[in-house]
């Protein structure tokens, strides 16, 4: 029989993990590195799912062996090439017939099988404790243009703990963030990219985040990690308009002129007509460093509003003229002294 392991040795054991759920449901979310591995199809898995309500476990159970039994080469076939050493580990969603039967197969063909106790929905209880355990946390702020993700790239490699909230979620953070990158995940999903990043940062130094809404894009940023956010000092970087706006064209530059506008679009009703018509005017007649400058004055607006809102003063470091590499090396010499002056300005404040 399939060993059933918890979910913290399954996740630290050894083998592929196979996803035995149907593509929807794997696609809805899943472990971060499982292979999808359907032992049913969506279309099956409803057709079982109606015999097992309508006439019972036991004609969904023989349903269930009619439909995966000739598919059963096939599946020994696909997890040989997957697991050379015969070593898998198998989920379904509840730890059940699924998972089970798969594991049953497999294990009949000579692997040696680990199962999943209480499914995928087991990893999601533990995707909701991982990110509510508590730790050090630093924010990186900083007005829209000012290479804040190219400062947190840096600063993760010289070392740092890092989370980039934004590059999980496929995803900037503006109107126009979805631009020239992949498809978003899934909300669910998301949260499963960060607990796993979130379990492998260390909890006794301070890791570094961007500024962010509770949503990046469509993805929304689970209330675990955003609380702690909230409570977190911050600091804010600082450069001129002039490169603000050399960066924006240097990322967007290559974006089509119909996404640009589309995006433009979308903040009409808070840029204004006017502003926004200019705007899209600029864009078309290809200048967009001027388009840029327009929409930044509403970037920059809400920016300042939400500060306000806040009520902290936050620290700011210069990095005017600076690479990102000497920026994030600026940030890492001044930690201690900034994590200590924003700390001070939560408490006062």
């Amino acid at each position: 029989m399939p060993s059933p392991l918890n979910i913290d040795d399954f996740l630290q054991g050894s083998g592929p993990i196979l996803d035995v759920r149907s593509l929807g449901e794997y696609e809805q979310g899943h472990i971060p590195g499982a292979v999808s591995f359907p032992l049913f199809t969506d279309d099956e898995r409803a057709q079982v799912g109606t015999c097992y309500k309508q006439v019972g476990r036991e004609a969904a159970v023989e349903l269930g062996f009619d439909i995966a039994g000739p598919k059963c080469g096939e599946f020994i076939r696909a997890a040989k090439a997957l697991a050379p050493d015969r070593h898998i580990r198998v989920h379904c969603w509840r730890g059940g017939m699924r998972s089970g039967g798969m594991g049953w197969i497999l294990e009949l063909a000579g692997f040696t099988v680990h199962t999943l106790i209480g499914g995928y929905k087991a990893h999601r209880r533990w995707v909701r404790d991982t990110l509510a355990s508590p730790k050090k946390i630093v924010i990186l702020g900083g007005m829209t243009g000012s290479g804040k993700t190219l400062i947190l790239q840096e600063l993760a490699a010289l070392g740092e703990p890092v989370l980039d909230l934004e590059a999980l979620a496929n995803h900037r953070g503006s109107s126009f963030g979805a631009l020239l990158l992949p498809p978003q995940p899934s909300t669910e999903h998301y949260e499963n990219l960060l607990a796993e990043q979130w379990a492998k940062l260390p909890s006794h130094r301070p890791i570094w985040l961007e500024a962010e809404s509770r949503r990046v894009g469509t993805c929304r940023i689970p209330n675990e990690l955003f609380a702690q956010m909230e409570a977190a000092p911050a600091v804010e970087v600082v450069r001129s308009l002039d490169e603000r706006l050399d960066l924006l064209v240097e990322i967007y530059g290559e974006a089509a002129e119909a996404d640009l506008v589309e995006a433009t679009e979308r903040i009409r009703k808070r840029l204004g007509g006017d502003r926004t018509q200019a705007a899209i005017q600029h864009i078309q007649s290809g200048n967009l460093r001027a388009a840029c400058a327009i929409i930044l004055d509403y970037y920059d607006r809400a920016y300042r509003h939400d500060l306000k809102r806040r009520g902290n003063v936050i620290p700011q470091v210069n990095i005017a003229g600076l690479s990102p590499q000497d920026s994030a090396q600026i940030l890492i010499d001044k930690r201690s002294h900034l994590c200590s002056d924003a700390e001070a300005a939560i408490a006062a404040g």
